[in-house]
This record gives C-alpha cells, sequence and structure tokens, in this order.
C-alpha cells in the first residue's frame, strides 16, 4: 500500500485528498494556510487532519529510509533473501523493521561472536534442527572440536550461546514475547533503601504492582520519574509461559527422540534470562514512555490552547498586581490600548503589614486612571492580595477583580522582548504589566513567553522536549492563524506565528512600520526587505489592516480571492464600505436566488471557498474568541471556611489533566474535579466558566472536591 492510501485508510478520507495535502506540503505551503485556503484541492480537510498527515508522512518517510540502511546493510552481507527482502519491505512500524535486521545488525563482539569465530556455527545449526540420534551430546559435538574448542564441553558451550542468541534475535520470538508482555506483564516498583523522598512524592509506588496494560499515562511518568531520581526501583515481569511458547513453537524441542533436546531448552533458558527479556523490558518502557508523553504533551497542548483562546477583555483599564511578601507586590496602571500609565509597589503583607497604606494607594491610583479592573497574578501571596483587591471592591462597586495564570511573567520579564518594549521599567514591574495585558488580550501577550513555561500541563519537564516545542509551536501557531493579527500593532513575537513568516520576517517587518508608519494595505507587505512573493500567499490572509483604503484587507479573505469577494458585493447589491450590520439581508437573499454550485461556478471559485467568502462580507474579520464565555470577574473573596458540602459555585478551569480538572471556585486552593465527576459526553478545555457543587472540603489538606451539579 502506497503512503497516500495508508493514511487515507487511517483517517477514513480518500487518498486523492491525502496527496494533494502532501503535495502542498512538498511546495513549501504551510498547515494554517492549506486548510483555510485551500479547501477545494484538500476536499475541505480541517487543520488537525492536515497536520495528522503531516506528521505521518514525516513518519513514513522515515520509515523508508531506515528501511533503506537496512537492506543495504543486510545486501552487503550477502544475506538478503526474497524473503527476507519481502518481510522488509511489508513491514509497516520501526519496531517490526528493527526486529527483522536484529539477527543482521553490526554487533559489538559477544559470546556468541567468539563462538562463532572458533568455528562453531554447524554445532549450533544441529542444535536447532534437533536430529534424531541415539549418540550422545559428547559424541554428537566429536566432529566440531577445534583448536579453539578442543573439548567437547567448550564446543557445546560455545555453539548454546550461538543458538541463544540466534532465539534472541528472532524476530518472531521478539514480536510475539513483546506483545505478551505489554499484554499480561506486570510492572512493580520499589522505594530504594536509603533513598530521600522529603515530601513523599513517590509514596504510591513504594511497594506498587500493576498489569502493564492497565498503567495510565501520569502513572508511567510518575515512576519514571521516581526512577530517575533514584528514589523507585522499576522492573517488568512476565511469566515463563509468556515466553518459553513463543519460543517452543518456533523453536521444537524434540525431548522423545533428539538428545540436543535438554540443550536447547537450557539455550531458550539462557537466551530469555540474559538477552531477550532485558531487551523486551528496555522495548517495553519506552514504548509506555512514548504514549505516556505523546498523551501529556496531547494534554499540555490542549490546555495551551484553551488559555490562548481566551477572549479578551477589552475596554478596561486595569491595576494589575504581581503578589509578593518580602518585596512587596508590584502594580502597574495600563489603559485599553496595553500601554503603561502608572507603576509603584505596595507593601501589604508580613514582614511589612502596610495593609491600610496599600488600600490608600491603590484607591488613589483607580481615581487617578478611572480604573474598572484589577488583574491579580495567581503565584506567591495571590490569595492574600486578592483580600486586598475585595476590600477595594466592596469600597468601589464599579471594580472587579480577577485572579490571572501568571506562569511565564517572570521568563517574560527578563527577555529581550520585554527590555525592548519597556527599557525604562524594572525587571519586576514588567511582570505586573504582563499580568494586566493578558487580560486584554491573552493570546498577544501569552505569545511573548516560550510555550514550555506556561504552566498548563503536567509532566512537562519529562517529556520530549522536541516533540513537545513542536506541537506547542503548533497549537501557538493554530490559535494566532485562526483569531488573526493587526498587521500595524502585532509585536514581533505575534507576527512570529502568522503563516509564512517566521522570527527574522517578524523583526523586518516591524522595524518597517516604525521607520515607514503603518501600512496603508497588505500589498504594502512586499516592501519589506526579504519578504517575497511566497511568503504574501501564505501570509496575507491572515493579516489585518483596520481603516485602511482596501476595506477588504480587514477581513479573513485571502487577497487572491478579492475579485470573487468584490463580485458578491456587486451581485447582492452592496459596496465594499458598506457597514457590515447592513450586510447581511443582501447576502442571505444572493445565496438562496441559486444552488450555491452555481454561483461559484459563475465566479469561477470553489464552494468553500465562496462560503468562507459569504460569511466573512456578513463580518469581516470576527474574532472567534467572541464567541467563548468572558473570564469571571469577582467583588468579594471566600476562603475555605465559608464552603459546605452541597454547595453550587461559579468556577473556571484551571488546568485539565489526566484525572480531571482543577477549577478556580474563588478560593485560595483550586478544587479538583475528578474524571469520574465529569459526564462521558462532557470535554472540559482551559478557560471554561461552569458551575461545580461541593462534595468534600479538607481544610487541613488543602483540598477541595468538586463535583457535577445535578
Amino acid at each position: 500500500m502506497n503512503h497516500p492510501d495508508q493514511i487515507a485508510q487511517a483517517l477514513s478520507i480518500r487518498p486523492s485528498q491525502v496527496t494533494a495535502v502532501i503535495e502542498l506540503l512538498d511546495s513549501g505551503n504551510t498547515i494554517p494556510f492549506i486548510s483555510r485556503y485551500r479547501k477545494e484541492a484538500t476536499g475541505s480537510l480541517d487543520e488537525e487532519q492536515v497536520r495528522t498527515i503531516e506528521e505521518t508522512i514525516i513518519r513514513l518517510r522515515a520509515l523508508d529510509e531506515r528501511r533503506e540502511t537496512i537492506i543495504a546493510s543486510i545486501t552487503a552481507q550477502e544475506k538478503l533473501t526474497p524473503e527476507l527482502h519481502a518481510a522488509l519491505l511489508a513491514a509497516d512500524t520501526l519496531t517490526t523493521l528493527e526486529d527483522l535486521y536484529q539477527p543482521y545488525k553490526p554487533k559489538r563482539r559477544t559470546r556468541a561472536t567468539i563462538a562463532r569465530e572458533k568455528g562453531l556455527e554447524p554445532l549450533a545449526a544441529l542444535i536447532l534442527a534437533q536430529p534424531r540420534s541415539q549418540k550422545s551430546l559428547n559424541e554428537l559435538a566429536q566432529p566440531y572440536l577445534t583448536e579453539a574448542a578442543p573439548t567437547a564441553a567448550e564446543a557445546l558451550a560455545g555453539a548454546y550461546d550461538i543458538v541463544a542468541e540466534t532465539i534472541s534475535d528472532h524476530a518472531e520470538v521478539r514480536q510475539r514475547v513483546r506483545e505478551k508482555t505489554l499484554q499480561f506483564g506486570m510492572l512493580t516498583s520499589q522505594k530504594i533503601e536509603g533513598a530521600v523522598d522529603e515530601k513523599s512524592v513517590y509514596h504510591l509506588y513504594y511497594a506498587y504492582e500493576t498489569r502493564i496494560d492497565r498503567l495510565r499515562p501520569h502513572q508511567i511518568l510518575a515512576i519514571n520519574r521516581g526512577e530517575a531520581e533514584k528514589i523507585l526501583r522499576v522492573s517488568v515481569n512476565i511469566t515463563e509461559n509468556d515466553w518459553l511458547i513463543p519460543m517452543r513453537s518456533i523453536f521444537r524441542p524434540d525431548f522423545r527422540h533428539s538428545p540436543l533436546a535438554e540443550p536447547l531448552q537450557l539455550c531458550m533458558h539462557d537466551a530469555a534470562q540474559r538477552l531477550l527479556l532485558p531487551a523486551i523490558e528496555r522495548d517495553v518502557r519506552r514504548s509506555l514512555t512514548e504514549k505516556a508523553e505523546a498523551h501529556a504533551i496531547r494534554v499540555f497542548a490542549d490546555n495551551l490552547r484553551g488559555l490562548l483562546s481566551q477572549p479578551p477583555l477589552g475596554g478596561h483599564v486595569v491595576l494589575a498586581i504581581d503578589p509578593g511578601f518580602r518585596t512587596g507586590s508590584k502594580a502597574a496602571v495600563i489603559d485599553a490600548t496595553g500601554k503603561v500609565l502608572d507603576t509603584t509597589t505596595i507593601y501589604p503583607h508580613p514582614p511589612q503589614k502596610k495593609w491600610e497604606e496599600s488600600l490608600k494607594t491603590l484607591s488613589m491610583l483607580i481615581a487617578r486612571h478611572n480604573i474598572t479592573l484589577i488583574a491579580i497574578g495567581n503565584g506567591t501571596a495571590s490569595r492574600e492580595t486578592e483580600q486586598l483587591a475585595a476590600e477595594l471592591t466592596r469600597q468601589l462597586t464599579h471594580v472587579h477583580y480577577l485572579i490571572v495564570n501568571e506562569a511565564g511573567a517572570s521568563v517574560y520579564s527578563a527577555s529581550k522582548l520585554a527590555r525592548e518594549e519597556m527599557p525604562d521599567l524594572d525587571v519586576t514591574l514588567r511582570g505586573a504589566v504582563s499580568i494586566g495585558r493578558r487580560v486584554q488580550d491573552p493570546l498577544a501577550e501569552l505569545v511573548k513567553i516560550d510555550p514550555k513555561a506556561i504552566g498548563v500541563g503536567m509532566y512537562q519537564h519529562d517529556v520530549n522536549q522536541t516533540a513537545l516545542a513542536a506541537s506547542l509551536d503548533g497549537v501557538v501557531e493554530s490559535v494566532v492563524n485562526r483569531v488573526g493579527v493587526d498587521l500595524n500593532t502585532a509585536s514581533p513575537a505575534l507576527l512570529t506565528y502568522v503563516s509564512g513568516i517566521g522570527p527574522k520576517l517578524a523583526e523586518k517587518i516591524v522595524a518597517h512600520r516604525d521607520k515607514n508608519g503603518r501600512f496603508p494595505h497588505r500589498q504594502a507587505i512586499l516592501k519589506v526587505n526579504g519578504l517575497g512573493s511566497k511568503a504574501f500567499e501564505q501570509s496575507a490572509g491572515f493579516l489585518r489592516i483596520r481603516d485602511g483604503v482596501e476595506p477588504l484587507d480587514a477581513s479573513a479573505i485571502h487577497p487572491e480571492s478579492y475579485g470573487v469577494a468584490t463580485a458578491v458585493l456587486q451581485r447582492a447589491g452592496l459596496q465594499p464600505t458598506t457597514p457590515p450590520a447592513d450586510r447581511e439581508p443582501a447576502l442571505q437573499r444572493l445565496r438562496h436566488q441559486q444552488p450555491l454550485e452555481t454561483l461559484a461556478a459563475e465566479l469561477k471559485t470553489g464552494v468553500p471557498t465562496l462560503l468562507d467568502i459569504f460569511e466573512q462580507l456578513a463580518r469581516p474579520g470576527r474574532d472567534p474568541r467572541e464567541d467563548l464565555p468572558l473570564p469571571l470577574l469577582r467583588s468579594d473573596v471566600l476562603s475555605m471556611d465559608d464552603l459546605l458540602p452541597g454547595m453550587t459555585l461559579t468556577g473556571t478551569v484551571r488546568n485539565v489533566i489526566d484525572f480531571g480538572a482543577f477549577i478556580d471556585i474563588g478560593v485560595k486552593q483550586d478544587g479538583l474535579l475528578h474524571r469520574t465527576q465529569i459526564p462521558r459526553d462532557e470535554s472540559l478545555n482551559v478557560g471554561d466558566v461552569l458551575d461545580v457543587t461541593i462534595l468534600k472540603v479538607e481544610k487541613e489538606r488543602n483540598r477541595i472536591s468538586l463535583g457535577w451539579p445535578e
């Protein structure tokens, strides 16, 4: 089966769709561009499907490359038979390929290698053949004695080593034992004697045993970390039958007629204990880790998508506070455009305890700048600072507050970009500014931070960092292009993720804008040094120009379709300058005058593109984040003492993990909505606002158990 057919079958789509995507990718087109502006070619595959095709074709091509290397290696050894060649060509996974290659893979000098050098391979072949004979072992070994193995005992020992390695290297044996281990094997972990686990992080795994197929991803990663920190000793165990039966089905000891049956049985045990089972344990542990890491990366990516997709809270003058104890809480006032108006440091908490003075300072700032919203970072002293904000909001009823995820703010504060944006501000105050801007436009601010530094994952430091970075960058790219970017206000960090641009062009675009002023239309970006026609094609549809000379530049309509969009407006009796609110009735009438297929053919475009044009003409440049619930604004604070079982509260999803979701319900500690409490048909995302019921409050352990309201 060729690659397009193989991928199409796995995704339940047509091979022609896969072929189109592969050709577009190979031609240098980006995933956002393909999924948005090449729907006719791909059959309207969505971004996730296009990304899956890209990942799969990369994996399959790497597999092909490895296959060619293996075939070349075996050919050079003059051991490539037609049957082996066919098996190598049919291998559809890297594991299968490596199993087939195992007997031919160049090895360091093993016991079997040394025995072969002594000329004992024919004796090993005799043991594997299991001939019927009345002779004794010593008699059978006599013809194979050499100067290097002058006695029957030495010859047999060397032959046994060759047989053991042959059994261990056999592809089908390895495959079947691996499958049995993954299905029925047991993983055990024990605390290493004398190991220090100060916070008893791994206490669940001090004497732990479970079937491998029942392990959950977070358990695998926790056990791996405990092992890496030399707190746990981990092993994989498989019953004798699960490795002996696969061996006997291929290498059959003839106990009734051959004196070599018992030696073959001994070789099987040696092969298992010395060679095969350690290799299978490594394979199984690696397989478990890869799956657990892939799952953890997917969870992190989903959470990051939810965080980046949170709707902006525009129109507010924000008082942002980065809480702290000893060094004080840093405060910054930011206007509705993100400009810093004022900064200060207050000391409401121990050791200074200047509560009243801090209240007075913040009240003055609120009055001076007409502040309507207080944003508080969720780090150290956040809930104590929330008490301060709650007292202010009780006095000033027009002001509300909310808690903001501040992960990565310190990373951004010390970055080159932060220094360039706020050269006159101390690094600690930049963190407060970042917290405030995250409220005004989460996406525009969070793209300035390495996605790995945004703490919405699980075990993110334990997974493959290259794979994690690629996945998270893909999420940021996806969200940025789905939302669109204002070409005349976007930071280099935001422009970097626009389809076809990247960091170098982003810097050049901003430098050109700083030197020459705002871009009057999309075509003007072609004047940026180094930005050619391909980059323009890939990026133009995702760039927005508000109040420019071309009204369509404010929409997600690609310039290549401006002719079609203009024709649609003309047929609907509209002008490009007609306000969006006045367009919809006329556009609806046009859509229903004739079949869309007919209209698309007349306008020389495809139906998917035409539908997108109709949507954009009705609501040009619509921000998809507007469809999501706004963050919760609060005006008072709760403590754990206020919580009672049965209470229903509204909360915000802060993190989604394997065993549930952590919900901010307005107290110091986020509550856990365990996965068993979440209905099967519900899918939670970071930023979701929902009602939850208090099930249990364990104040001494700082735990709140939540349930799904009836």
